[in-house]
């Protein structure tokens, strides 16, 4: 759990993809890489990628029933995703996320430095959808900050639609969330999107 400041600020938009068999155009990465579901055994290489100093996280991780995801590139683990079913905490709006059985929520994606910019992201969230959704789930979300730009490119470019802009403040014991629907978000989305969202 991250530390507590006397505040909190952040704004960030809530993505979906639906399960609904709507086709988007498969990306080639700009290398050779092998797209994966990772398991226990990669909690080590998983854990360097990640920059933690051992592998508890990553073991407790699995051990809480998340999946995760990963393109390797020469072995090496490029890019990487993790993904919930239930609930899951959203640590920048320090709230809990709660899905209904057929959704699941991608969270804490990142890119290594040296393959940014090779459409290796795009290509494993491709990799994603496509494996939850032949496993059942219907409805995907993710999330992101306004200002990470790299990351909103990948999710409209893997099909996902923002559904939701939020601000999140917290100055001393004092908290709020404003939440926004998107204006071409259907209004059943939005609604949904706040009831996974509220306390």
């Amino acid at each position: 759990m991250r530390d507590l400041h006397l505040w909190a600020f952040e704004r960030g938009t809530l993505w979906v993809r639906e399960c609904d068999g709507k086709e988007v155009a498969p990306v080639v990465p700009g290398r050779e890489a092998v797209l994966r579901e990772a398991h226990l055994s990669d909690a080590e290489a998983l854990a360097h990628a990640m920059g933690l100093a051992g592998t508890t996280e990553a073991q407790q991780r699995f051990d809480g029933g998340r999946r995760c995801f990963v393109a390797l590139v020469g072995g090496a683990i490029a890019t990487y995703g993790w993904v919930s079913h239930g609930v899951e905490s959203i640590g920048e709006l320090e709230r809990s996320f709660r899905m209904a059985p057929d959704e699941a929520y991608i969270w804490d994606c990142a890119t290594l430095p040296p393959y940014r910019g090779q459409h290796l992201y795009r290509a494993l969230l491709d990799y994603i959808v496509t494996t939850l959704c032949r496993d059942g789930t219907r409805r995907i979300w993710i999330g992101a900050s306004l200002d990470n730009t790299p990351s909103i490119r990948g999710f409209a470019a893997a099909g996902f639609q923002p559904v939701l802009t939020l601000t999140y403040l917290r100055l001393l014991g004092i908290r709020r969330v404003w939440m926004a629907g998107d204006t071409a978000a259907s209004p059943a989305l939005v609604t949904r999107a706040r009831e996974c969202l509220a306390v």
